[in-house]
């Protein structure tokens, strides 16, 4: 028999058009009430780029299905997660390369990744671009994954006082990523091999760059008044949030939040090194000086906290024909479990 699970989650999408013309973001997860493991996967399609929004669409497809089938052996799984979750990035981009040969209006596709994956109070994940991957622990905002992109090198010449600020701040290239998924060579990749930790109260947020039209100190200010609510509520008010802040320029936004819940905690084997949050243009926020560190404990959750029963349970699944012309559908599955 399997064995019972030490954690079980919450966890939520939501995704925001914007004021763009057309949805580019895609983004999936898959939560079993009780089963201990869970993943989510996010794509921005590149802005301005061929079919951007049939390229996040087929990434996501392609590694939320890869995850999916190899999820039944979560041991396996877990003991072989850098491979699993390179080859899975890898497939995604193969994909894409695929497309694109067949329809050649869309050459020029690509779209970031970033998934992450639990097992138990285990995370690790993978993320190819921009999307950033934040953990919200004791008041503080954490960014976890590696920034692709040309504001994060600016960021690091400053640092080293390479490159005046007031240059990094106007460059015209600041904008631009440094690695994503188009068919051809994957320029950089952030794979967590080792796991990352969690603790009682922790709040993983998985997002693309368009909620990053909203400051740090305002993300973690919804997490800390919204921190015992359930991640739909948490997902519907940052929403909120960025529709309420009327930018003309709002990019598409797409977002996943999760709460893990513990039965108990088991110690921390590794503390997790999280990395600097550099700072983006217009509506982004400030560079913080130093990486954070992330100190774990053994805390416990009051009693109930990990009960599945009755929690709601939201499948989406985004899936694109890649021969025999363009297909695309979505299709939601809400159970009460």
């Amino acid at each position: 028999m399997p064995r019972s699970a030490e954690f079980s989650y919450d966890a939520a999408t939501a995704i925001s058009q914007g004021r763009r013309e057309r949805q580019e973001d895609a983004v999936a997860a898959d939560f079993l009430a009780g089963a201990g493991t869970g993943f989510a996967v996010l794509a921005d399609g590149m802005g301005g780029h061929a079919a951007g929004d049939i390229a996040s669409k087929i990434v996501v497809t392609e590694v939320f299905s890869d995850l999916k089938l190899r999820g039944g052996d979560p041991e396996m799984m877990e003991g072989r997660i850098g491979d699993v979750l390179q080859a899975a990035a890898e497939a995604a981009n193969a994909c894409l390369g695929e497309y694109a040969g067949g329809f050649p209006e869309s050459r020029g596709m690509g779209a970031t990744l970033l998934a992450p994956v639990l097992f138990q109070e285990r995370l690790y994940w993978i993320s190819v671009g921009d999307s950033p991957l934040y953990l919200f622990r004791g008041g503080r905002l954490l960014r976890l994954n590696a920034e692709h992109s040309l504001a994060a090198e600016f960021a690091e010449l400053v640092a080293q006082g390479r490159m005046p600020a007031a240059e990094a701040a106007s460059h015209p290239d600041r904008h631009c990523v440094t690695s994503v998924l188009n068919g051809g060579g994957i320029r950089r990749i952030d794979c967590r091999r080792a796991p990352v930790c969690l603790q009682a109260g922790d709040i993983l947020l998985a997002a693309s760059d368009g909620l990053q039209f909203l400051a740090e100190t305002e993300i973690a200010g919804v997490l800390t008044a919204e921190q015992h609510s359930t991640s739909a509520r948490i997902g519907a008010v940052l929403m909120q949030r960025l529709e309420q802040l009327g930018a003309p320029e709002q990019d598409n936004a797409a977002l996943c939040v999760i709460k893990p819940f513990a039965q108990r905690m088991p110690a921390q084997s590794e503390p997790a090194q999280a990395r600097p949050v550099h700072k983006r243009p217009i509506h982004k926020r400030p560079a913080e000086a130093e990486p954070a560190r992330m100190e774990a404990r053994a805390d416990q959750q009051p009693a109930g906290a990990a009960a599945a029963r009755g929690r709601r349970k939201i499948t989406l699944l985004a899936t694109v024909s890649k021969r025999g012309g363009v297909s695309s559908t979505c299709s939601v599955r809400d159970v009460m479990l």
